[in-house]
């Protein structure tokens, strides 16, 4: 099933129309998305007996980040061989961990404020957690995964790679900089074992054309690594790397500029677009 967040409201997306889940299930659930985490396995149980009758038509423009308020956001860097090459650093057998702050979330479409000159697109495969995960092997990380959504890991270069040591969660975590949706999509609609394609596309032009089976810590690898050391907790997210095609790795770079719009895809899961904005129109 796909779960969308209108307005603020948790909804089962069916095409175009939608199913407010908690007018649908009499309040037991909802309404607001991360109300449903509590009681996952119930919800979807319900969900699956949903009355289609209640779906009504929804804009796409409504649609905000599936999960809004994470307890936690992780993000993996360099976890794609051939992107770690074109940036010019070492992936090594572990790719680097560390957050996007939860203010840069915000939902598939609209308008991004520009930090400077160096902002850089990264299309990511996102893992929302369902129930709380410690020290979780990976044979069982499955059993702690909600599902699925697209995500952008946009990064202002120049503020990352600023001091001595990288300054990843401050240069990737501006007010837009980590959009997500357009829904989170349950595991039940992805076939596990079937790579997923990511693309990303700036003005048209395909720039990051990849797959997740090129990662070099996967899914499972990549909860088992975090929850060793963090608890996962309900409707935390998991950004889980980028592939190849980024602008700095490009001879010159190239970021993205005022009027530039962004489309961020993954086959299965959904599409988000964005356009960009000059930092003079705040």
């Amino acid at each position: 099933m796909r779960i969308g967040n209108l307005r603020g409201r948790a909804h089962l997306l069916h095409g175009p129309t939608a199913i407010d889940v908690a007018k649908a299930s009499g309040g037991v659930f909802g309404p607001a998305p991360s109300d449903l985490f509590a009681s996952w396995p119930e919800f979807l149980a319900w969900a699956a007996t949903a009355r289609p009758d209640l779906a009504e038509p929804y804009r796409a423009e409504d649609l905000r980040a599936p999960v809004p308020r994470p307890r936690q956001v992780f993000a993996v860097g360099l976890n794609y061989a051939e992107h770690a090459a074109e940036t010019g650093l070492s992936a090594g057998e572990v790719p680097s961990v560390f957050t996007k702050f939860a203010d840069s979330l915000i939902g598939p479409r609209g308008r991004i404020v520009l930090s400077g000159p160096s902002v850089d697109w990264e299309v990511e495969l996102v893992i929302v957690i369902a129930r709380e995960a410690c020290k979780v092997a990976a044979r069982d990380a499955w059993d702690h995964v909600a599902g699925f959504t697209v995500g952008q890991d946009f990064s202002d270069r120049d503020v990352q790679m600023s001091g001595t040591s990288p300054q990843f969660s401050l240069g990737k975590s501006y007010p837009g900089f980590g959009p997500t949706g357009p829904a989170l999509v349950t595991l039940d609609e992805v076939d596990l074992a079937v790579p997923l394609r990511l693309r990303c596309w700036v003005n048209d032009e395909l720039v990051q054309d990849g797959h997740t089976g090129q990662m070099i810590l996967p899914v499972c690898a990549l909860i088992e690594r975090i929850s060793a050391v963090c608890t996962l907790h309900p409707g935390d997210l998991i950004f889980t790397g980028t592939p190849a095609g980024v602008g700095m790795g490009r001879t010159p770079p190239r970021y993205l500029a005022a009027g530039d719009v962004v489309r961020t895809s993954i086959d299965g899961i959904g599409e988000m677009r964005h356009v960009f904005g000059s930092n003079d129109a705040r």
